[in-house]
């Protein structure tokens, strides 16, 4: 007989999670703050507590994707000592690598086993092709839990370190959230000419995806930390392309908060002496503030 699952938090992530696993055919509890979001999952055939407490009555593992790691905490805490014994897994998206570790180190007090995940997917993709989640803390919470991972979509696991799953995610996120940023200001640009956002679009995307190509170069030249070999594009060079892309954005009446900072750090190389280098080298800098 499958062991029932437990979810806090129905948002359009938390429903389509608990939606994925109805539809597998486990047995499922359901719980949100507001009641009204829970009807539908009602009518699919889970089980719907009033309250958070009510929710967790029995056993099987509880599944949290709540809005943010504030809001985890003012659910989980006064549950404390019902979880005793139980798995608990946070699939909250905003929780952060030290605030992962956090909870997991305030669950090990109340013998709560923890895993950490990041859903890398948005709610319609969760049980569809491309839907990936990563997870991270004991490994045989991971193992245990995989039936009902894979239903989900991709299951990886990154090790014991409760952290590591967020940590991963978050460093995918500033690529994503800086390339929109990055399209946004082109959009500017070209729109101040009455040149459409779609179209732009329409030739940005091909651009930028063949512009990842050139990550795995990027990447392997950062482990090296052979910044002077053959083939890359220097400072000085990217200085240079950068200041015109400022001066044109102005040209324009966009608004270059988006590129300044990446010129900044670029001169801040060239100032200390590693202009003729490759531009990869700003790796150093930004690992710097640690």
């Amino acid at each position: 007989m499958t062991t029932r699952t437990t979810f806090l938090g129905l948002g359009a992530m938390g429903s389509a999670l608990a939606a994925t696993a109805l539809d597998a055919g486990r047995p499922s509890v359901a719980w949100n703050r507001t009641p009204g979001r829970a009807r539908a999952l009602g009518e699919r055939g889970a089980t719907i507590a009033k309250t958070a407490e009510e929710a967790i009555t029995g056993d099987g593992t509880v599944v949290v994707c709540l809005f943010d790691h504030r809001s985890v905490h003012a659910v989980v805490d006064p549950l404390a000592a019902s979880l005793a014994g139980r798995t608990l897994i946070n699939l909250t998206t905003t929780t952060t690598p030290t605030q992962a570790r956090g909870l997991a180190a305030w669950a090990a007090e109340y013998g709560i086993t923890y895993l950490d995940g990041a859903i890398m997917a948005v709610p319609k993709m969760i049980g569809r092709p491309g839907a990936a989640i990563y997870y991270s803390g004991p490994e045989a919470a991971f193992e245990g839990n995989r039936e009902l991972f894979d239903l989900w979509g991709q299951s990886n696991y990154f090790g014991t370190d409760p952290g590591m799953a967020s940590l991963r995610d978050m460093a995918m996120l500033v690529g994503m959230y800086t390339m929109f940023a990055g399209f946004l200001h082109g959009a500017a640009m070209v729109g101040a000419d009455g040149v459409p956002a779609a179209e732009f679009a329409r030739q940005q995307a091909p651009f930028l995806a063949a512009m990842t190509g050139q990550l795995a170069g990027l990447a392997e030249t950062v482990d090296t930390r052979d910044y002077a070999g053959a083939g890359q594009q220097s400072l000085e060079f990217t200085e240079t392309a950068l200041a015109s892309l400022v001066t044109a954005s102005l040209d324009q009446g966009v608004n270059v908060e988006v590129l300044r900072p990446v010129l900044d750090i670029v001169r801040r190389q060239i100032v200390s002496g590693y202009g003729r280098q490759g531009t990869a080298r700003i790796f150093e800098e930004l690992r710097e503030s640690r």
